[in-house]
């Protein structure tokens, strides 16, 4: 059985979900199972509608959660950490039975402390080893990147909002 990949997509840019949910359709495509767990992310977004169609259709192959409230300040809520907590359980416990599990702002929960960072680097070193794991999120944590198998830094080079050109339903949420 092939080696499990650690991916990790980071950086200020847009695209880190996008380019999970890229591979998200190829490995279900391949006939693999998949987890996406969503942290911080509490908003009704294109791409969670259509993950919590398709885990609906298709509950055999994709497991679809968000674990989050939204924006979360530099003092969260006990229930921030409660649901960040909650979805790194969550992990663990799908970690065994799905070839790819997307922790989708992991890093981002680890940077406003809502995740100790030794039980995060704990989780990906333990993994079982033929799964793959997907990190996204800004800001990912020097020993996460370590043991990352690929890196990408998605940087913005020009963006629409800069010019006054408002978020688009379909294209940017």
């Amino acid at each position: 059985m092939p080696r499990g990949l650690i991916l990790v997509n980071t950086g200020p840019g847009k695209g880190k979900t996008t380019a999970a949910l890229g591979v998200v359709t190829r490995a279900l495509g391949h006939g693999q199972k998949v987890a996406f767990i969503q942290f911080i992310k509490s908003q009704a977004t294109g791409e969670s509608q259509f993950l919590e169609e398709l885990a609906r259709e298709r509950p055999d192959s994709l497991f679809y959660a968000r674990r989050g409230q939204g924006f979360v300040g530099q003092n969260p809520s006990q229930s921030d950490l409660d649901l960040a907590r909650e979805g790194l359980e969550l992990a663990r416990s799908l970690a065994g039975d799905y070839d790819l599990l997307v922790l989708d702002e992991i890093n981002v929960a680890l940077s406003l402390g809502l995740l100790e960072l030794g039980e995060a680097v704990e989780f990906v070193r333990n993994k079982p080893p033929a799964l793959s794991l997907i990190l996204t999120g800004r800001g990912c944590p020097a020993e996460l990147i370590v043991l990352a198998d690929t890196v990408t830094e998605m940087k913005d080079v020009k963006h629409a909002l800069r010019a006054g050109i408002p978020a688009r339903r379909g294209v940017d949420f």
